[in-house]
């Protein structure tokens, strides 16, 4: 286990930029071996700060260096429905928050892009069950484990925030326009991110 974990209160370690956490009971939930099912009916929360390099994948989408202090900043926490007859709903409530330097594709300086993802997952019994039920679900469906990567479902919904062309909201320096420039708008409001395959992925595969 690792010892910056304690008891019902993550500790941080001022030393190491790392994750801390807050759980409604004495039980040690791990972001990395997570039991969905005993995390949700627990009511337990788990918040981290992990520098951004743990997250190989985004950071590989980065257009320039990556600061030392960047960080993912990132809540989850699980919530058991009850269901009248049945064993209730499982769910995933989920955000993530970092910034990802990238070029400006108006000014080709680098531009600190800030990514947020917010979503609520329902867990089910197994893969099949979530094929069965995806169609009709409005909800996004992911397979119960008890040894699930919540890291890994982090990074993929921060990929699936990168846009397909990232700029400044405000250019740092006065950029001549174009006639060209508004067909280059109306290009990047029409391209699909290619991370949004993942979506589909995660529904399709699961997770172990």
């Amino acid at each position: 286990m690792d010892p910056r974990i304690k008891g019902r209160c993550g500790v941080w370690d001022s030393d190491m930029l790392g994750f801390s956490y807050t759980a409604a009971m004495s039980k040690d939930f791990s972001p990395d071996h997570l039991d969905v099912a005993a995390f949700a009916k627990a009511g337990a929360l788990l918040e981290g700060q992990d520098p951004l390099s743990m997250y190989e994948r985004l950071q590989q989408e980065a257009q320039a260096p990556v600061q030392d202090a960047a960080v993912v900043t990132w809540s989850a926490e699980g919530e058991h429905v009850a269901e009248m007859g049945g064993a209730g709903h499982i769910w995933l409530h989920l955000q993530a928050d970092c910034s990802v330097p990238m070029v400006c594709q108006r000014c080709l300086e680098v531009a600190e892009i800030a990514l947020h993802a917010e979503r609520s997952f329902r867990f089910v019994k197994d893969e099949a069950t979530a094929e069965v039920l995806d169609d009709e679900a409005e909800e996004d469906l992911l397979a119960l484990s008890k040894d699930f990567n919540l890291r890994e479902l982090i990074e993929d919904e921060l990929l699936m925030e990168l846009p397909l062309v990232p700029m400044h909201e405000v250019c740092p320096a006065v950029v001549p326009m174009a006639s060209s420039d508004e067909d280059f708008e109306q290009a990047v409001t029409e391209k699909t991110n290619p991370f949004a395959v993942l979506a589909g992925l995660r529904k399709n595969g699961g997770q172990d």
